[in-house]
C-alpha cells in the first residue's frame, strides 16, 4: 500500500542508520555509479537535492537509475559483505520504494539486478539471509542442538528464494547460490536436532533444497548429480506426512527423466506415482498438475482416450476452491493450457494446439515463468509448422532463442532443436538460415 510519508521516513531512517548526511549519500551514489561504470551523475549538489526530495514532506520517488544505485549502495553492509535478505538494509530500501508507490514488478527486477551483480562477485546463499539468521545458521551447523524454528524457516526461505529466481538468473549462478543450503540441510538432517516437529520442518526444507538442486543439475547437464539429488529428495519426502511434497518430487523427476534419457516408460512410471501421491495429499493444485503431466505422458504415447480423461480431471481440480492450498502458486490455468497444447500437438489438432499455446504464453508473464514461456512458445512454433506456416513459426523461434540463452534452460534448447529439425524441408530458405545464425550466436548450436 502506498504511503508516501512513511516511505520518506523510511528512506531517511535508512540513510541515518548508515551515518550518512545528504551530501554523504550523494557522494556515495556518485561512487557507486563510477564503480558500476554507469554514466556519471550530475554534480554532488544536484544529487544531494534529489536525495532530499526523496525524504521531503511531499516526497518524490527515485527514478530507475537512482533505484539501481541505491540498491547497490544498501545491498553492501558497512563491513563490505552482501546482504539482501529479510532484515537487511536492501530489504528496507525495497519497503521504502513500495511505500513511495513503486510496483512489485520493478522492485523484483531491481532485486534480480543486484543479486546478479552479487553472484558476479562470488556472493552465495548467505546474502539471502538476514545477518541474524546467518549467525544462527552458523551456530546450528557448529552445534545442531542450537537449531531453532527460525533457523530452519530461514533456510527454507533461502531455498524458495533461489527457486523463485529461475528464469531471471542463469542456472549456473543459481546452483552456486543453492549449494550452501543443500549442504546445510544435509548436515543438519544427519545430526540430532532439539525436537521432532523441528526435524519435520527441517526435512521439508531439505526436500525442497534437494529437488531444486536436482532440477538445476539437470539444467546444467549434470545428469548423474541430478539423479543423486532426486534420490535424496524422494527418500526424505517419503518420511514426511505430506504426500503432495512427494508428488512434487516425482513430477520434477519425471520431466527431467523424459528429457535426459528419452525413456518415456520410466517417465510415465514417475508421473503415475505423482498422481497417486497427489490424490492422497491436501494440495488440489498439485493434483491438477499431476493429472496434467500424466496427460502429456499419455499423449506422447499416443493414448488419446486416456489423455482426455486426465485433462478433465486436471480441469476439475483447477476449477475447485483453492483457499488454503499449501502450494497455491505451483500451478495455474495458464500452465494447464500449455499441457493441453502439448496433448493436442501429439494426438489432436495443431490449430487447436496453437491456440492453447498462445493462451498459455500470454498468461505466463512473470519473470519466474520465462523458462516455461519459452517452452510454450517453441511448441506454438511447432504447431505453426504443422499448420503449414513455417516462416511464421520462425518468428516465434527467434523469441525463444533469446529466452533460452538468457536463462541457460536445457528444455527450451532441446525443444528448439526439435523445431529446427522440423524445418529441414526449408533449410535453404534465408529465414531458416537466419535462425541458424541466431541459434549459433545464442546457444552455440
Amino acid at each position: 500500500m502506498q504511503d508516501s510519508a512513511a516511505g520518506a521516513a523510511t528512506m531517511k531512517a535508512l540513510r541515518r542508520r548508515r551515518g550518512l548526511s545528504l551530501a554523504g549519500t550523494a557522494r556515495a551514489l556518485t561512487n557507486v555509479a563510477a564503480e558500476l561504470r554507469l554514466p556519471a551523475l550530475p554534480a554532488v549538489a544536484s544529487v544531494q537535492r534529489s536525495v532530499a526530495r526523496w525524504e521531503a514532506a511531499r516526497p518524490t520517488r527515485p527514478d530507475d537509475r537512482y533505484q539501481l544505485l541505491l540498491g547497490h549502495l544498501y545491498a553492501r553492509t558497512p563491513a563490505g559483505s552482501i546482504a539482501i535478505g529479510p532484515g537487511s538494509d536492501f530489504a528496507e530500501l525495497l519497503t521504502a520504494l513500495h511505500l513511495l508507490g513503486e510496483g512489485e514488478r520493478r522492485t523484483a527486477e531491481l532485486r534480480t539486478a543486484v543479486l546478479r551483480a552479487a553472484t558476479d562477485q562470488g556472493a552465495g546463499m548467505l546474502s539471502l539471509l538476514s545477518p541474524a539468521l546467518q549467525a544462527q545458521l552458523a551456530a546450528a551447523l557448529a552445534d545442531p542442538a542450537r537449531t531453532t524454528d527460525e533457523t530452519v524457516a530461514g533456510l527454507a526461505a533461502a531455498v524458495a528464494d533461489v527457486n523463485g529466481q529461475v528464469g531471471t538468473l542463469p542456472m549456473v549462478r543459481l546452483q552456486l547460490l543453492l549449494a550452501p543450503a543443500v549442504d546445510a540441510a544435509r548436515r543438519l538432517l544427519a545430526a540430532p536436532v532439539p525436537s521432532a516437529p523441528l526435524q519435520e520442518s527441517l526435512r521439508e526444507a531439505a526436500v525442497a533444497a534437494y529437488t531444486v538442486a536436482a532440477r538445476l543439475a539437470f539444467e546444467t547437464r549434470d545428469d548423474e548429480a541430478s539423479r543423486a539429488a532426486y534420490t535424496a529428495a524422494t527418500r526424505e519426502a517419503a518420511q514426511l506426512g505430506r504426500p503432495w511434497r512427494q508428488a512434487g518430487v516425482h513430477m520434477s523427476h519425471a520431466l527431467t527423466t523424459m528429457y535426459a534419457t528419452h525413456d518415456l516408460a520410466a517417465a510415465r512410471v514417475l508421473a503415475d506415482r505423482a498422481v497417486r501421491a497427489a490424490q492422497r495429499g491436501e494440495s488440489i493444485l498439485v493434483r491438477a498438475r499431476a493429472h496434467a503431466l500424466q496427460a502429456e505422458m499419455l499423449a506422447r504415447a499416443g493414448q488419446a482416450r486416456q489423455v482426455d480423461t486426465a485433462l478433465r480431471l486436471a480441469w476439475y481440480d483447477m476449477e475447485a476452491n483453492h483457499a488454503g492450498d499449501p502450494a497455491v502458486t505451483s500451478f495455474s490455468a495458464g500452465h494447464l493450457r500449455g499441457f493441453e497444447g502439448v496433448c493436442e500437438l501429439h494426438v489432436g489438432d495443431p490449430a487447436t494446439a496453437h491456440d492453447r499455446f498462445a493462451h498459455s504464453a500470454a498468461a505466463l508473464a512473470a519473470p519466474r515463468e520465462l523458462v516455461q514461456r519459452a517452452i510454450v512458445t517453441v511448441d506454438q512454433a511447432l504447431a505453426r509448422i504443422r499448420m503449414g506456416a513455417p516462416q511464421d513459426a520462425v518468428e516465434l523461434l527467434h523469441q525463444s532463442v533469446d529466452a533460452a540463452a538468457a536463462t541457460g534452460g536445457r528444455v527450451p534448447a532441446l525443444r528448439l532443436r526439435d523445431a529446427r529439425q522440423a524445418l529441414r524441408p526449408w533449410r535453404q530458405e534465408t529465414w531458416v538460415m537466419d535462425l541458424d545464425d541466431h541459434l549459433l550466436d545464442g546457444l552455440g548450436a
